[in-house]
């Protein structure tokens, strides 16, 4: 259950195999391809952080982890600033200075997920198909939400659930859109129509994601996430196939 065979098509097209690593007992991610180490080495030796920059990075993420556990067990409108910088163990003034609002911390957090996503947009082989860039995108904003399912579902519900926090998922999913969109439209076959065909698949990818979403949370998050994707990504391509 939840998976779909190689060829499955995706907006007519067939679905190429993909080897996956497991995450969160059993969700698949798709490996993401990286540049050799030695560009590595020389891109960090390049614009490697200062202390002060490292700690305040460090500083930055222990914030949004440990506000996102707070906010998703108490509530976000029941969770006040002073209660969340206690918890970092800073100042309310400290706290301010990395975020203005509790929303944007949810916004940050959120913020992670993008960058991750756009990042596997972008290092796609030039042969992937528009279906096989969408779905290592999204599975690939998996491990981002937390560091185990418990609590990646309760991010979620946070942000899914928390009429406050609606603008933060919409903008999120804009983002995702666009830079789903911007990687598909140098790949479809061209025509006058490219861009909009791009626009088209790139929201119906982020519409998959957002069901699949509401299943999970239906569900309470028993399952593995990535599993219910391919099932929706199944059930979508089966819907939108050409007949016969």
């Amino acid at each position: 259950m939840g998976r779909y065979p190689a060829g499955f098509p995706f907006f007519g097209v067939p679905i190429r195999s993909v080897r996956r690593s497991v995450l969160f007992e059993s969700d698949p991610v798709l490996p993401v391809s990286r540049p050799p180490v030695s560009s590595l080495r020389v891109a960090a030796s390049a614009s490697a952080p200062s202390r002060r920059e490292a700690r305040r990075s460090e500083t930055h993420a222990a914030l949004i982890e440990g506000a996102m556990r707070l906010l998703s067990t108490q509530g976000f409108d029941t969770t006040t600033v002073d209660e969340i910088a206690a918890s970092a163990g800073i100042s309310r003034r400290t706290l301010f200075r990395y975020f203005p609002t509790k929303a944007d911390i949810v916004t940050a957090w959120a913020q992670n997920m993008t960058d991750v996503l756009t990042a596997s947009v972008e290092s796609c082989p030039a042969d992937f198909t528009p279906q096989d860039i969408i779905r290592m995108a999204l599975e690939a904003v998996v491990p981002q939400m937390a560091k185990n399912r418990a609590e990646a579902y309760a991010f979620v519900c946070l942000i899914e659930r928390t009429p406050a926090l609606l603008s933060v998922s919409l903008r999120k999913y804009a983002r995702w859109e666009d830079a789903l969109a911007a990687a598909l439209a140098s790949r479809l076959p061209p025509s006058p129509d490219q861009a909009l065909a791009a626009r088209v698949a790139a929201r119906s990818g982020i519409a998959a994601f957002r069901t699949a979403l509401d299943e999970w949370i239906r569900l309470k998050g028993r399952p593995a996430l990535v599993p219910i994707l391919h099932k929706v990504l199944a059930l979508q391509a089966g819907l939108l196939a050409p007949p016969g």
